[in-house]
């Protein structure tokens, strides 16, 4: 299987690939092939390839639990053929990563994604002799310290960016909050949804009417399925007009579901699957 994911190698999206297939229960679907991954540094490609075959799979992170919906993922797949047949839940764990042997006196300054950067603001008022330089990724900002070989620069990043560059963690897990998790979706081409499946995400566009959003979630109230998450964006080229992403517990092939959405087509302009994938234990 060749498989794509954002950044480069030591990324989070990297060892999220690493985490979803190392598990016991995905072993299986690898079929002793084992898989090679691709890095990206640009969703719209790697989307572009997953449509177009060059990739059996890709990992996209479509949420965050301190930042909320990643929407400049989210907002791409409505325009292109692929479906979500997985999801995992990444706990996101920075590390203050160092050339070995380095002390935390000797550090000046410390380059890592801007996101990061806000992630570990406690580090930086606990240490105010520390600046914070923006680079343009945690992984990359590891290989740059490394090549610098300066005991005064450090780097924010995962554990598997020091693994892999030989770096040393000299403080783990410094980010502000021990809850800070990412979501990503596992999509593909292909509508092969796994049996075990017991979680829907859609895309729909309402009419134009009084209590349309209202008498939309109101079909899933009606046939008993729990929506799980609403998140309603503006839609390109049609100003102050909205559409709306719902995931939902259920399966496609269950009555009910099917029901919810022959209703939802009905009633709305536009209605998409997304996909119906196992959810992550830590999403539900």
């Amino acid at each position: 299987m060749k498989i794509g994911f954002q950044g480069v190698r030591g990324s989070f999206s990297d060892a999220a690939v690493r985490l979803y297939y190392g598990s016991e229960e995905h072993k299986d679907e690898l079929k002793g092939s084992g898989y090679e991954t691709v890095g990206y540094d640009d969703f719209i490609k790697m989307l572009q390839d997953v449509n177009a075959g060059v990739l059996d799979q890709a990992f996209f992170p479509v949420e965050n639990t301190t930042t909320g919906m990643i929407t400049r993922t989210y907002d791409y797949f409505q325009y292109y053929n692929v479906y979500a047949v997985g999801e995992l839940v990444e706990p996101i764990v920075q590390n203050l990563i160092v050339i070995p042997g380095t002390r935390l006196e000797d550090i000046k300054a410390v380059y890592s994604h801007p996101e990061a950067l806000s992630q570990c603001s406690s580090f930086f008022r606990n240490n105010p002799g520390i600046k914070s330089v923006s680079y343009k990724d945690t992984a990359q900002s590891v290989g740059y310290v490394k090549s610098c070989g300066d005991k005064s620069n450090a780097a924010i990043a995962s554990a598997l960016a020091a693994e892999i560059n030989g770096m040393e963690i000299l403080e783990p897990a410094i980010q502000n909050s021990d809850s800070n998790m990412t979501r990503f979706l596992v999509v593909t081409s292909r509508t092969d949804y796994p049996g075990n499946a017991d979680k829907v995400s859609v895309y729909f566009v309402t009419r134009r009417t009084p209590a349309a959003l209202y008498n939309a979630l109101g079909i899933f109230a009606s046939l008993g399925i729990d929506v799980l998450r609403l998140e309603s964006r503006p839609i390109i080229g049609k100003p102050f007009e909205y559409c709306h992403y719902v995931d939902f517990r259920g399966n496609l092939n269950d009555p009910d579901v099917g029901e919810a959405l022959r209703r939802l087509k009905y009633d709305c302009l536009e209605l998409i699957v997304l996909g119906n994938y196992k959810s992550s234990p830590l999403a539900l």
